[in-house]
């Protein structure tokens, strides 16, 4: 294969990489706020559960979570005398993007948590005595401040997640670290696996600079 052929193949990977990313990104963020809500539900029973839930997530392997949600479902049905098994591409990835998306909701509510904790109790009373309702108060008084705290430690666990979607190839063969593994078993070359890298790396860059733009935009809090 020629060194374009190969950009080519390593491009389709990448935008297999893009999405399993883009996916996550969209479906945890929100996701970890409510299972931040949940982990501070003053309902005790919730509470419990979902911290219990985040602790097991968060204590296991991220490529143990891959394999379970994508062979998990068969194995329950055929328990059960029905066939579903996971057969297509496509459906491994959507199994994949659920493991991903699971994951990282679990690793934000974490960061969601820590930030609203870190909110100072006066501006709550504050808030209070003004009349605030508790959403209002939420996102209007401290919603703002901790999306300017927690800015930097989720733009560590997005730049993380774009090079955790490389464990995404043990259950998927349109990645792009799949693909170049594929190229390197095929051709015996070395090359496209760190030329693959350069993928990661350009994208993780582009990201880095996006996020310090956006955390200095977002500089209006002194804290």
């Amino acid at each position: 294969m020629s060194f374009l052929e190969i950009s080519l193949k390593l491009s389709e990977g990448f935008l297999y990489t893009l999405l399993i990313f883009g996916v996550t990104l969209i479906c945890a963020l929100p996701l970890g706020l409510l299972i931040c809500f949940g982990s501070r539900s003053r309902i005790k029973i919730v509470s419990m559960i979902t911290r219990a839930f985040v602790w097991v997530i968060r204590g296991t392997p991220l490529m143990l979570q891959i394999i379970f949600f994508d062979l998990g479902p068969g194995l329950v049905s055929k328990s059960l005398g029905i066939d579903f098994a996971i057969r297509s591409e496509w459906q491994h990835l959507t199994m994949v993007c659920v493991a991903f998306t699971i994951n990282y909701a679990c690793y934000f509510s974490e960061i969601y948590r820590g930030g609203i904790q870190s909110v100072p109790a006066g501006q709550y009373e504050a808030a209070s005595v003004l009349g605030l309702t508790k959403s209002q108060t939420f996102f209007k008084v401290v919603f703002l401040q901790v999306v300017k705290r927690i800015i930097a430690p989720m733009s560590n666990e997005i730049i993380t997640l774009v090079k955790d979607t490389a464990l995404a190839s043990v259950v998927i063969r349109l990645d792009l670290f799949t693909v170049a593994q594929n190229i390197v078993n095929k051709e015996v070359i070395l090359w496209p696996i760190f030329y693959a890298g350069v993928f990661y790396l350009l994208f993780n860059g582009l990201l880095t600079i996006l996020l310090g733009k956006l955390e200095k935009k977002l500089d209006y809090f002194k804290v």
